[in-house]
């Protein structure tokens, strides 16, 4: 079979070796005249004398006999030795005397060729408090400040960088663990005071509501342990837990909640300035809590689950 980029057809091969056999000419010139290398035309000339006619055709580049697959006790013991010693394929080839390559495939077919597979899964722990207030999560997300025409999202990243040092704005949440009823707020910074201000404000969102808030849930940075935000949280009478160290799933709900204001609000379109994607928060709020349709809540929305 030849290949796109094959210089020589098996006319033209029969052509080269009959000039080198019957015509005398040198393999150098044949090869030249051919536009081949004197290492084809001595390929090509030495089929044809070993094989005849038939060497001259095309063949694949593909290996005859692919190599076997690494199996039986090998295997077995490739594995334990993964298992047990959590080494790497450089030293478990060098235990069993096999390649490498072929040991890093072993894993790789296997999944286990990465360290943290190797260990059990922690099981997924769902909760969800039983009425509304009983535990609010709070977050934040950072934003960059945006010029006309939107951020790198929209206008790639080498335009975007003509935009470079204009700073961050900082996207305060906070989502209502039973009616993931949510508020939000873009600020300029996430300081112990701009975060126990809007812990203040997300407050008065919920007791205009109907909702007493009486467990806060936050991660552990400074603003929230900042002694500004726990006067705060004293002085509404409120019992403030904190995440674990690493493990943002333990605030699952916000960190969910920051997702969705990033797809449907924060880069859901270019806006023209910063001030209209501040305005068009409140919309995004409006609509998410009183017509979308949330999964948690088998399709209710967090203002129909509030109500119940």
């Amino acid at each position: 079979m030849a290949h796109r980029n094959a210089r020589l057809t098996p006319h033209g091969r029969l052509l080269l070796c009959r000039r080198i056999e019957c015509e005398g000419w040198s393999v150098a010139a044949a090869a030249a005249a051919a536009g081949v290398s004197r290492q084809t035309a001595w390929k090509w000339r030495r089929r044809l004398a070993v094989e005849g006619l038939c060497g001259l055709a095309g063949r694949r580049s593909a290996r005859r006999r692919p190599p076997e697959r690494i199996g039986g006790a090998l295997l077995r013991r490739i594995v334990a030795l993964r298992l047990r010693l959590r080494i790497g394929p450089h030293w478990i080839g060098w235990l069993t005397g096999a390649p490498r390559s072929s040991v890093y495939a072993v894993l790789r077919r296997l999944h286990l060729n990465r360290l943290r597979s190797l260990e059990p899964r922690e099981p997924v722990r769902r909760y969800v408090w039983p009425n509304a207030g009983d535990l609010v999560h709070l977050d934040t997300k950072k934003l960059g400040r945006i010029a006309s025409g939107g951020g790198w999202h929209f206008v790639g990243r080498s335009l975007a960088n003509r935009h470079r040092g204009l700073g961050w704005n900082y996207v305060h949440v906070a989502v209502d663990d039973a009616t993931r009823l949510a508020y939000a707020e873009e600020l300029p910074d996430e300081r112990d005071v701009t975060a126990a201000a809007f812990l203040e404000r997300a407050l008065a969102f919920y007791a205009a509501r109907g909702v007493e808030v009486r467990r806060l849930l936050t991660d552990n940075g400074n603003a929230y342990r900042s002694q500004a935000f726990r006067r705060t949280t004293e002085g509404a009478g409120l019992q403030h837990l904190f995440t674990r160290p690493y493990r943002p799933q333990t605030n699952g709900k916000a960190e969910a909640f920051v997702k969705l204001v990033q797809n449907g609000w924060a880069y859901r379109r270019p806006y023209a300035s910063g001030q209209e994607r501040l305005m068009a928060l409140d919309r995004y709020l409006l609509y998410y809590n009183h017509y979308r349709p949330h999964g948690g809540l088998d399709g209710l929305t967090p203002m129909q689950r509030l109500a119940l």
